[in-house]
């Protein structure tokens, strides 16, 4: 599997633009196959601890099945649209691919 993990930083940053960043990912990019997990989100506020980066406005997580599902997002219509759409009101956007194992965590011992 492959984590696909991208910051957004907005020029808007209001609550009304992060919603709209939100509803706009959800609509052309969620909906892709070999998706495993789509999960977006604005970054939790009240979490700022010294470790916590907080230079960030809304956090995207993807999981892809394997690369060759992350490789055909790239390119699929819907997501090059959310690129178009989106990308003036992005100051900056950090991006991590990480690759991940096959497996699922094991279950917590009661």
């Amino acid at each position: 599997m492959l984590g696909h993990y991208v910051f957004f930083s907005l020029h808007d940053a209001t609550p009304t633009a992060i919603k709209a960043l939100i509803a706009s990912a959800e609509a052309l990019l969620a909906p892709q196959e070999g998706i495993v997990f789509f999960g977006i989100g604005p970054r939790t506020e009240d979490l700022n601890r010294a470790v916590n980066d907080t230079q960030f406005d809304v956090g995207l997580q993807i999981v892809f099945s394997d690369r060759t599902a992350h490789d055909r997002y790239q390119e699929v219509p819907d997501h090059l649209k959310f690129i178009e759409q989106n990308k003036e009101n992005w100051s900056k956007i950090r991006v991590f691919d990480v690759d991940l194992p096959d497996h699922h965590l094991p279950s917590s011992k009661a």
